[in-house]
């Protein structure tokens, strides 16, 4: 197998399959060893690949760590300290129940890096396979499947999210699948045109010579070859689920009370802007536009790697 995605079985000449099968793909690890080298380096010199891992690892931090480094406990009320000025006692202000901002968005990056990464992992697992399989198969497994696959891009995802909400009823679980279905159509479509070029390659005709299954050929053969598409799809749809979740959270779809969802604060305290009241609703805005930065910095750092 070639690991790095190439025509296998270029040398010359018009030796049997077999042979040249065996002496074209003894060097694959080695050449796929230097690749991954060269990939690193390229990402440790990357400058929007180390800006996303810091932004992304401050909040990974507050999502393990949140309860420590918490200045407050972002579920206690106290009604005679509600809608305070950010102040030294409180830097980030108050909200409406007097709960800690501060505290509320450090602690609130747990819900949504526990169930982004979820949504988008489930989303890329199966738009992996229904790539794979339409790549692969074209003919009318392909036709069908791009149908469907057409029909659901049609939609806004935020429209599908919310009809999906509303017939089985908001909840963690609920949210991570729903994203999960709604990514996995783009996701199909990116990988289904990486599969198109890998399957016209020799590697995969000398294991059809060699009467390998269709599963071994696909998951053995092909996947390891478009792991990088796959890899940078994953990292983008990870920043449209952070702002999927948060946009549902502010409808009032998503992750629920009393949890401290930046979104969820966000929905319960926009009609107090008006009243002066900035302070609930600036700072998880500024927590999810930060993540949001950050993850599509990690995604062009990890795109550039692989584009080389």
């Amino acid at each position: 197998m070639s690991s790095i995605g190439q025509p296998v079985g270029a040398s010359v000449g018009t030796t049997a399959a077999a042979p040249e099968v065996e002496s074209t793909t003894q060097p694959g690890p080695d050449d796929a060893r230097v690749i991954r080298r060269e990939r690193l380096k390229v990402l440790l010199r990357s400058k929007t690949f180390i800006a996303g891992v810091t932004i992304l690892g401050i909040w990974i931090i507050c999502a393990i760590f949140g309860k420590l480094i918490a200045p407050n406990d972002p579920l206690l009320t106290d009604p005679i300290a509600a809608l305070k000025a950010p102040s030294s006692a409180h830097l980030f202000g108050t909200d409406l129940l007097g709960r800690d901002v501060l505290s509320r968005v450090i602690v609130g990056a747990r819900d949504i890096l526990i169930v982004a990464p979820l949504a988008t992992l489930l989303g890329t697992v199966l738009g992996t396979v229904l790539g794979l399989v339409m790549g692969y198969f074209r003919g009318a497994t392909d036709d069908v499947l791009g149908r469907i696959v057409d029909a659901v891009l049609a939609v806004p995802v935020v429209i599908v999210g919310l009809l999906s909400l509303v017939a089985l009823g908001p909840s963690t679980v609920t949210v991570i699948f729903v994203i999960g279905i709604v990514f996995t159509p783009v996701i199909a479509r990116t990988v289904r045109a990486a599969v198109l070029v890998e399957r016209d390659y020799e590697y995969v005709a000398a294991a059809r010579l060699r009467n390998e299954k269709t599963s071994y050929i696909l998951f053995g053969e092909i996947l390891p070859n478009v792991l990088g598409p796959v890899l940078v799809e994953f990292t983008v749809r990870l920043g449209y689920a952070i702002f999927t979740i948060a946009t549902l959270s502010f409808l009032g779809f998503g992750i629920q009370p009393p949890a401290p969802d930046w979104g969820l604060q966000i929905f319960q305290h926009y009609g107090l802007i008006s009243g002066g009241y900035w302070w609930p609703v600036l700072f998880p805005a500024l927590a999810i536009a930060s993540l949001v930065v950050g993850v599509n910095l990690l995604a062009d750092g990890i795109s550039q790697a692989f584009e080389r």
